[in-house]
């Protein structure tokens, strides 16, 4: 039995998923919400959000990631950073899914990867769970009714939580999996109800088809100037070092908070939704995602909230330290109409530094911006993956070395020419600590970030004097208004210099030894890059 909107010639059947319950497709979000709750998937909340909780996994299995090592793609995934899967463990693994689901009821939401048509990717998502099915149309783009009566997918991808993988039968490492086959066109996520794998299985699709088209896919928020798309400026960086934050800045559009394309045209969100952090999240410095988190159908992930007035504890962290909410990007008073952007003016590479070593903002040659993006050091921030607990110092080469399927080179390559051709301006941008270590200083001041970042769009930077910076070599402000003298120097920040030196020699020399890596990949004017 079925119910909704679908293409009649692409059904699940005529994809050979056969023997279901009732498949519900392309379902809206009252349906959606309605569907959750009668399911006993989650509860309503303050103005209609429903509140979920996804059990043991409360981040993503990056180690239970894998891609079907075919001959089509043999040559062009970086398998350094994937783990490979057998094709013929895939095909049973699949077997085994469809098994599975026979007799359950599934919700199909048929849905666009990609505010540029030029290179939207169509894909279908088959999930197991009605909040599933709204996330992932929060997240990505939504057809318009109509479009959907010949909507043809591209890739599908089908997550079930309640199938167990066998790592003996399936090739995989544990009960939970994440299968990408490139050549079949589908994806397997299994043992997980950690929604984030959804959109992040989507990004590393666009990440392997689009840089294939001249198109830098990054792992990025974006907004531009009011009225003024050609002042677009991007901001890398992994989770937590403030992207959605950071970019949901109300004197500017947003075009997204996570991922988008920059290809021959602009930068393209590849979303059609938020999915922000919430720990701690503050009416006053982040009004406007903080309001999502009562508004209709959001989904509110893993957060603790009062059972008589349903208010929402932003600090209990009891369940995880990663909990979220997932919005549509309409719900984002400023938010682009069309997701769509200019050639980036500035970009922003964004940092967690655990260490406490690096400035609040420095300009970046473009050798240094390439230097930094092949870097990609942060923090991993606890309960982004699982078994983190405290900021981890790490590297994740672009920015997103998880999501990443061909080599880094690839990625720097193609951002290394687009800012040659449109003459970007890249700044490094620490959201991390001060005045000391995690544990010890302090994390960067919100206010302070906003101001500096404000004065880098706005063009104030360009006429403020510079000193060099003796361990990393790139400019740092002397002076910004409204910031104090102090935080611009870090070193300056700690009360105990010398252990500001023995911590800024120990980062030099992380940064060296990770990327004696890139060195065979790199050009000259990298190469000659001299930390310390």
């Amino acid at each position: 039995m079925s119910t909704g909107r679908v293409n009649p010639a692409h059904r699940l059947e005529d994809q050979g998923i056969e023997g279901l319950g009732h498949v519900f497709y392309n379902l809206i979000e009252p349906q959606l919400v309605e569907q959750a709750v009668q399911r006993g998937e989650g509860h309503i909340g303050k103005g209609g959000a429903i509140m979920v909780s996804t059990g043991t996994h409360t981040g993503r299995s990056p180690k239970d990631k894998f891609v079907v090592r075919t001959p089509d793609v043999e040559d062009t995934i970086w398998w350094e950073n994937n783990k490979p899967m057998d094709p013929a463990a895939f095909d049973v693994l699949y077997a085994d899914m469809l098994e599975h689901m026979k007799g359950k009821d599934y919700f199909v939401e048929d849905l666009f990867g990609g505010a540029d048509p030029a290179h939207r990717l169509d894909v279908r998502m088959i999930t197991e769970l009605a909040w599933h099915a709204l996330f992932i149309r929060h997240m990505l783009r939504r057809p318009e009714r109509e479009e959907l009566d010949s909507f043809a997918p591209e890739f599908t991808i089908i997550n079930c939580p309640s199938f167990k993988a066998d790592p003996a039968r399936h090739g995989c490492r544990s009960e939970t999996v994440i299968a990408l086959n490139f050549t079949r066109k589908l994806i397997l996520i299994g043992g997980t109800e950690y929604a984030g794998e959804n959109k992040k299985s989507v990004f590393t699709l666009l990440n392997y088809i689009l840089p294939g088209k001249d198109v830098m896919a990054m792992h990025c928020s974006a907004n531009h100037a009011p009225n003024n798309p050609v002042d677009t400026a991007v901001f890398f960086g992994l989770s937590g070092t403030g992207k959605t934050t950071l970019s949901a800045d109300p004197s500017r559009v947003l075009i997204g908070d996570d991922e988008h394309g920059w290809s021959e045209k602009g930068t393209f969100n590849f979303e059609g939704g938020c999915y922000a952090k919430t720990i701690n999240l503050s009416p006053v410095a982040e009004p406007e995602i903080f309001a999502t988190t009562s508004m209709f159908s959001t989904v509110v992930e893993n957060m603790v909230w009062d059972e008589d007035t349903l208010d929402l504890d932003f600090a209990d962290d009891s369940l995880t330290p990663n909990m979220r909410c997932a919005y549509p990007l309409h719900y984002i008073s400023n938010a682009s109409e069309t997701a769509l952007g200019g050639h980036p003016k500035n970009i922003i590479m964004l940092t967690s530094d655990a260490f406490g070593v690096l400035p609040p903002i420095a300009r970046l040659t473009p050798a240094q911006a390439m230097y930094h993006f092949l870097s990609g050091f942060t923090s991993k921030v606890a309960g982004t993956e699982r078994g983190v607990v405290h900021p981890e110092p790490t590297f994740s080469t672009c920015f997103g070395a998880p999501f990443m399927p061909r080599r880094p080179e690839v990625y720097g390559n193609l951002l290394r020419d687009k800012i040659a051709k449109h003459g970007a301006t890249c700044w490094l941008v620490n959201t991390g600590w001060t005045g000391g270590p995690y544990g010890e200083g302090e994390r960067m001041p919100i206010k302070e970030t906003r101001t500096l970042l404000a004065a880098a769009l706005d063009g104030s930077l360009s006429d403020v004097e510079y000193r060099k910076d003796p361990n990393f070599g790139f400019e740092v402000p002397m002076h910004v208004q409204d910031v104090p003298d102090v935080l611009l120097d870090p070193r300056r920040t700690w009360n105990d210099h010398a252990a500001y030196d023995e911590q800024a020699t120990k980062l030099v020399k992380m940064f060296a030894e990770n990327f004696e890596q890139y060195i065979d990949f790199v050009d000259d004017d990298v190469k000659a890059i001299k930390l310390g």
